[in-house]
């Protein structure tokens, strides 16, 4: 069922969750865990809001402890944490920003040190700035796309592989953009395909230690960086998200979550190098 979304605009990336109308939905209530990832320890970047909430509350139900990395959204982040306690399981909070290499180096530190190891790592943090111009796109706005989005990325698995051991996970947020591109999402889109390079070539290269390493593709999904990033451009861009897909609508991070929970068990553990595109019925190659 479509979402009724009212346009509407956040002045600051990556947005914020309790300013959003409506509210995302971020676990279904009837959603069971079954253990699937009983014992271990996630780290997932972006994890107080959207699709990194999303697989964080999935994570825990099934029995994880997850460390969530964020910038500077506090009561999010508070929330989150406060989420996934309620499900039985230990939670961390460490702000920052992963375009710092120290930063992400420390986090993955004190995540070992709180949670007492770590299996699963979601590289999730990310931004998104609308241009419908290749030149109006400033310097620092690239710079900034690829500090975040790739950098991020590089620097959390980097700091995490000495922790990882075979059955681990390593899961990229990808997009649609990557695949389809986006005119007015050029420096994005272009992140969003490198992101792709770098779990292909990461899972080749890590198959041998029985670490896999996969991404999710998500189309457009109900999350603050939808009105902060279009809101400032066109807030009624925001009203009328994912209405060009098969199912007309966008997508709640409930119906993400499941999908990083595969990716990140052993029901998977004959996929590596591969994408789940979660979007809505749109075709894309890859």
């Amino acid at each position: 069922m479509a979402l009724a979304i009212p346009p509407q605009s956040q002045d600051h990336q990556p947005g914020v969750e309790k300013v959003m109308r409506p509210l995302a939905v971020h676990i279904r209530p009837d959603y069971k865990g079954s253990g699937k990832l009983e014992g271990k320890k996630a780290l997932i970047t972006g994890g107080d809001s959207g699709i990194g909430r999303a697989a964080a509350l999935h994570f825990a139900r099934e029995g994880a402890d997850v460390s969530i990395l964020y910038l500077d959204e506090h009561e999010d982040a508070k929330e989150t944490v406060r989420l996934i306690e309620a499900e039985g399981r230990k939670a961390l909070a460490i702000a920052g920003d992963v375009a710092s290499s120290s930063f992400c180096n420390d986090a993955v530190a004190e995540t070992v040190k709180t949670l007492g190891g770590l299996d699963i790592i979601v590289n999730n943090a990310g931004v998104q700035y609308v241009s419908e111009d290749l030149t109006d796109i400033t310097d620092d706005v690239w710079q900034r796309h690829m500090d975040v989005n790739i950098n991020g990325y590089f620097y959390i698995t980097r700091a995490a592989l000495s922790y990882l051991k075979n059955g681990s996970a390593i899961i990229s947020t990808s997009s649609i953009n990557a695949f389809a591109g986006n005119k007015s999402l050029v420096a994005y889109s272009t992140t969003k395909a490198a992101e792709m390079g770098f779990t292909r070539a990461l899972a080749l290269q890590l198959a041998d230690k029985g670490i896999r390493v996969n991404a999710v593709a998500p189309g457009p999904v109900w999350t603050p960086l939808q009105p902060a990033s279009w809101g400032p451009v066109d807030p009624q861009a925001v009203a009328e998200l994912g209405s060009d897909t098969p199912m007309g609508r966008c997508g709640e991070p409930a119906e993400l979550g499941p999908a990083y929970v595969y990716l990140a068990s052993a029901d998977s553990s004959f996929v590596t190098g591969q994408t789940l595109h979660v979007n809505g019925g749109k075709i894309v190659n890859g």
